[in-house]
């Protein structure tokens, strides 16, 4: 970097997951330099998950929110500046904030994430229709939630069905419309859908496939009042989340004459085609050996990882970034749980009753497992961790005996058991 790399100026534009992340790790790994955190929101560092689910339902507080107390940031004397960064000048290795401040950098981290969204069709900007990607988004939607009688939720992937959970939990009728054929089509399989499409039936939700929105209707006051289908048909709604997937926040990045496509472009160490420059979490597009292209992942597990192998390059210890990506996601009482990635598969194996609610769906590539998703089995997810982390063999016929289990597998393969989950 040009400087002693303990005693580097580094700044961290981000303040989500992965920006509060690299802060956290570069401290606890001994950097002693400046360290400045950049984040736009004006609040502490904070959780998105509990966001579309025990935020919304009231089960969780703002306070519980927060990732790390003020505290924290004074007693590891990480400076936290609120402010939109607006240029880079990577020449000089300065960061220019919306209000004029300019900061320099030995090291940049890019952790600026992705903004939610918008449906491009007529009315989507009408009072009552919502994104939900930050807390400011969730106050405004709980707000309004409160008085709502007929919600619509566009976009059955993760956030939009977890929403829906929550809202038909505090008593709201829910339609959840999917232009797809079935509910997580892009995150899940098959199998795993079904269970999720019936679990949303049997708790009233209502679902309808194939089928797009082509526009939001007023009433006189402004306010959204309905949804209408590509099929031409009207459904009445006084809210609307739209859930239809989010957009890698990568302008700074493209005005500064970084490599960008689909993402902040970087190799295996996490560096942008500035060797000053690092960019990580939802904004950045990696490769991963488990992937036959590049990936851009929204998940807590890789910004945890990708902060710490930054935060391990920026101390001394360099590796390539290969971390055994891993996502969960809960709606109503199910709890889905999943282990690596599983596009390309060509066969799935179910083990154990899905309409017991307790299994796992095995997905296969070439004979070789790929990925493991498992709905009320923690023990079953855990053992999946350690079989591909470690890259233990497993082929479809072993997984299709009887007696199978992946615990059971595991302890085979290596002679020790997983343990079980607290």
């Amino acid at each position: 970097m040009g400087t002693h790399a303990m005693s580097a100026r580094i700044v961290v534009v981000g303040a989500g997951q992965a920006g509060h992340q690299t802060a956290a790790f570069l401290r606890e790994r001994g950097h002693e330099g400046p360290l400045t955190l950049v984040g736009d929101e004006g609040i502490l560092p904070y959780e998105r998950p509990p966001l579309s689910k025990a935020y919304l339902k009231g089960t969780a507080d703002e306070s519980q929110l927060w990732l790390r107390p003020e505290t924290f940031y004074a007693r590891n004397t990480v400076e936290r500046v609120t402010g939109s960064a607006v240029g880079l000048d990577r020449a000089a290795r300065t960061v220019r904030l919306a209000d004029g401040s300019v900061h320099r950098y030995d090291h940049l981290v890019l952790a600026t994430g992705a903004r939610a969204r918008a449906l491009p069709v007529p009315g989507a900007g009408l009072r009552g229709v919502h994104t939900l990607r930050s807390l400011a988004d969730a106050r405004a939607l709980k707000a309004q939630l409160t008085g709502a009688a007929h919600v619509v939720v566009a976009g059955a992937g993760f956030v939009g069905l977890e929403f829906a959970a929550a809202a038909q939990e505090l008593g709201h009728s829910v339609t959840v419309v999917e232009a797809l054929g079935r509910p997580l089509a892009r995150a899940a399989s098959a199998a795993t859908a079904e269970h999720f499409a019936r679990l949303h039936e049997r708790h009233g939700n209502r679902l309808l496939f194939g089928q797009g929105i082509t526009g939001f209707h007023a009433e006189g006051t402004g306010r959204v009042a309905a949804v209408e289908l590509t099929d031409g048909r009207l459904l009445p709604a006084d809210l609307v989340l739209a859930g239809v997937g989010a957009v890698p926040c990568t302008e700074l990045a493209e005005t500064a004459g970084l490599d960008v496509a689909g993402g902040i472009v970087v190799d295996s160490r996490l560096l942008t085609s500035d060797p000053h420059i690092s960019a990580i979490g939802d904004c950045a597009m990696f490769p991963h050996p488990r992937a036959t292209t590049p990936l851009r992942i929204e998940s807590v597990q890789n910004a945890v990882d990708q902060a710490r192998l930054v935060a391990d390059r920026l101390t001394g210890t360099t590796r390539t970034y290969d971390d055994l990506p891993w996502f969960w996601s809960t709606q109503f009482s199910a709890t889905l749980q999943i282990a690596g990635l599983g596009h390309g598969h060509d066969a799935e194996l179910v083990v154990g009753e899905p309409d017991s609610g307790s299994f796992s769906v095995l997905l296969f590539r070439d004979d070789r497992l790929i990925a493991v998703e498992s709905v009320g089995r923690p023990a079953d997810h855990m053992a999946a961790r350690r079989l591909l982390a470690g890259g233990i063999p497993l082929v479809r016929w072993e997984a299709a005996a009887a007696d199978f289990t992946l615990k059971g597998h595991l302890k085979a393969r290596t002679g020790r058991l997983v343990p079980t989950p607290a």
